[in-house]
Parts: structure tokens; sequence; C-alpha cells
């Protein structure tokens, strides 16, 4: 699952991350490749039957580099879930969306779950991703084909 908005600059890695990776896996039928924008809660239902799930977000504050990657379990992040009916109107991030779905599904929510987040400053209104970035996204492409090749 890539999150991320490709019209602000850098904040587009999640998704670009999600693009290469359907180039490079286009032919596997047991993976599935999410895009999840910046507000796509529908697809959180799309994780039903799933063992493993790896999500990938832009992370502004880090303190790091830009293009620093991250991996963290997503056991490290514990987000209460929220009970507001606005949350379907606006945008959604990787820990409220991974904190619905551990509500919706329950005794059918995935344990394996990593999250992959890289360091960014610009989030600009801009097409453009910057080099580092971009690099740091390409790096993430590396270590996601590598997990997928080891469960095959």
């Amino acid at each position: 699952m890539g999150f991320g908005n490709p019209c602000r600059s850098d904040d587009a890695v999640g998704v670009y991350v999600i693009d290469e990776l359907k180039k490079k896996f286009s032919n596997r039928t047991d993976i599935s490749l999410l895009d999840m924008g910046t507000g796509a809660f529908e697809v959180l239902f799309k994780l039903k039957g799933h063992q493993k799930i790896i999500l990938v977000d832009a992370v502004l504050n880090s303190g790091e580099p830009d293009g620093t990657v991250f991996k963290v379990p997503a056991s490290e992040i514990n987000t209460a879930p929220q009970d507001d009916p606005m949350v379907f109107l606006h945008s959604i991030k990787w820990d409220q969306a991974l904190s619905y779905a551990k509500k919706i599904l329950q005794d059918e929510y995935p344990e394996d779950i990593s999250v992959y987040l890289i360091a960014i400053t610009d989030t600009r209104l801009e097409m453009n991703m910057s080099d580092v970035v971009k690099a740091g996204g390409d790096k993430t492409i590396d270590h996601i084909a590598n997990d997928i090749l080891q469960l095959a």
C-alpha cells in the first residue's frame, strides 16, 4: 500500500513506489499493489485475506536528510481508531488506515505488517519529486522486491 499526493512534490514517493512495483510484478496474481493516494478508505476492505502487508509513505520532520528510508513494524505505532465521520471526507493517513482496518477486520486483520517511511521536506504544489527522495523510493522498491521474492 502506497500513500501520497502526486501533486505535492516529494509526498508522491509512496505512490511512486507502488507504480514501479506494479511494473516489476505485473505477472504476480498473488500480490496486491494498492495506491492509497491521500484518502482511499475503501481500499482497506481489500486487506481481508492478506497474510503480509507492506506500507510506504513519506514522513515529514524526521530529523534525517531527505530520502532517508526507515523500516518499522506497524506494531510500533498504535493509533486508536477515531470515530470521526469527517475522516472519510478528508485524507486518511497510513496509521489511521491500519487502525480502521484492525477495527473492521478484527480477527482477519493480518499480523505481519511493515512500514517503510521515506524522509521528505518538500510538499509544495508541484508534480516532480526531488532526485534524492526518488533515490530513497528506489531503495525502498529494492527492499520490497526482495521481501516479495522471499515469499515466493
